[in-house]
């Protein structure tokens, strides 16, 4: 919902330009790349940067990476971190231990604490 009124709301200009417009084929150059201009703008905003935020964060959590951390894989399996290597980990679940990508974390779980561990 709050995107649909921020696009509107960004789009509003080009409404009231395109009112003001000259009918006809003897458009301006101007007018014809500004609303592709106002389209890419609002594009790179409300995709774009959030997007770029969100992989520079898991990025850093992936540096942050080391042993004893609960994590959980793009596969959906959860388990704790054994061994951090440089593209790497090693992770342990239940008996068995598994070594992944870097990049298959998705998620840092809290450590859970856990009586008799």
């Amino acid at each position: 919902m709050k995107f649909l009124k921020i696009l509107m709301l960004a789009l509003t200009p080009v409404a009231l330009m395109a009112q003001n417009a000259p009918q006809g084929g003897s458009g301006s150059l101007w007018g014809l790349l500004l609303p592709f201009a106002v389209f890419f703008l609002i594009f790179y905003f409300l995709i774009v940067v959030p997007e770029k935020k969100q992989k520079k964060k898991h990025l850093e959590m992936l540096k942050s990476l080391k042993k004893g951390d609960r994590v959980r894989t793009s596969g959906g399996i959860i388990g704790t971190i054994t061994r951090v290597d440089n593209d790497t980990i090693s992770i342990k679940t239940g008996q068995s231990v598994i070594k992944l990508d870097k990049m298959a974390v998705v998620a840092l779980l809290k450590n859970e604490n856990r009586e008799g561990q």
